[in-house]
């Protein structure tokens, strides 16, 4: 049971002084990754300063607009129609996390949808600090076989009932963080706690119209095809640590994502980025979670001295990507 191995193999007798006094569990399901997608359904796990629950909180999200992939999360234009707008649920939101440290699988990517929304709304989440569980995995070297939520919850002990539920993700990243907080404790490792800074500022594209959304998404239960039209850009070159990508850079993944392979290829396609299903000399960038593994387009990476940046990293990175020179076209 994972009440036993947690007890018995990490319950420190003090607590670290420095943590933090609560933490805010939470899920989101969105119509996409792209900074125009919108929050579809939203929960939340309050523990406290020993990761021990305190109550939890789910609700729906009227996005007004496709839902995308419904093959993922389920929920359809139909299921979303009755259900409150963001700006309904707002308050309620910032209630469970007000004075807490945001805890989720890939926080970078949470925070940025949730700062969002309340910037649409005008105001901000009551959010200071943010907790990634893939990162503090790594600083306490769990054997984990990749970084999916469902590879940690195993790890612990864990059952997933229903993935990309927000509300189960939610529940299951609470059972998996509460034994990870205790081994920290006990380690008195360092929690790898970033800075969450609201948007002040906010512009936004229209919203497609239902069945509209970029990428071919549709309220429907089928996978649609991932056969893409080619880059229309030239291909400027290798990517360089601490500039912008450029559209027309030829991009590849290596392993496992905490967010679904697809979603991740077509925010890159969107933004103007050729995805590559190898590696060559050509290559702009890889993004891999793993750069010290096996695979082939890793090994090649290190022999052709192809740049690689983790997900969370490539995630900032298609905030701003610089436009293909003007009057340029071809490959």
């Amino acid at each position: 049971m994972l009440e036993d191995r947690t007890t018995a193999a990490s319950s420190p007798t003090s607590w670290p002084a420095a943590y933090p006094r609560g933490y805010a569990v939470v899920d989101v399901e969105t119509t996409g990754l792209a900074r125009d997608d919108r929050i579809i359904s939203a929960a939340v796990y309050r523990l406290d300063a020993r990761g021990e629950v305190e109550d939890h909180w789910y609700t729906l999200v009227n996005p007004e607009r496709d839902p995308g992939p419904v093959w993922i999360h389920g929920l359809t234009s139909e299921v979303l129609e009755g259900a409150p707008l963001f700006t309904d649920i707002a308050g309620e939101f910032a209630a469970r996390l007000a004075d807490r440290v945001l805890v989720a699988h890939n926080a970078v990517f949470d925070w940025q949808m949730i700062a969002r929304e309340y910037a649409r709304a005008r105001s901000e989440a009551p959010v200071r600090q943010r907790l990634c569980t893939i990162a503090l995995s790594k600083e306490l070297g769990l054997p984990l076989p990749n970084h999916k939520l469902e590879s940690l919850a195993a790890h612990f002990g864990v059952v997933q009932q229903r993935a990309h539920h927000a509300l189960d993700d939610a529940r299951v990243l609470a059972e998996a963080f509460r034994p990870s907080l205790r081994a920290a404790a006990a380690g008195l490792v360092r929690l790898p706690l970033q800075e969450c800074r609201p948007l002040t500022e906010w512009t936004d594209r229209p919203a497609p119209r239902i069945g509209q959304q970029p990428g071919g998404y549709r309220p429907t239960s089928w996978r649609p095809s991932r056969k893409r039209p080619a880059c229309p850009y030239p291909n400027p070159g290798r990517y360089e640590d601490g500039k912008r990508l450029k559209q027309g850079m030829r991009v590849a993944f290596s392993g496992d994502t905490s967010v679904e392979r697809d979603l991740l290829e077509d925010r890159a396609v969107e933004a103007g980025l050729h995805v590559a299903t190898s590696l060559s000399r050509l290559t702009s960038l890889l993004v891999t979670n793993d750069p010290d593994s096996a695979t082939s387009k890793v090994a090649k990476a290190r022999q052709y001295g192809t740049p690689v940046v983790d997900e969370a990293a490539f995630g900032q990175l298609l905030r701003d990507v610089e436009p293909a020179t003007e009057g340029a076209s071809g490959r």
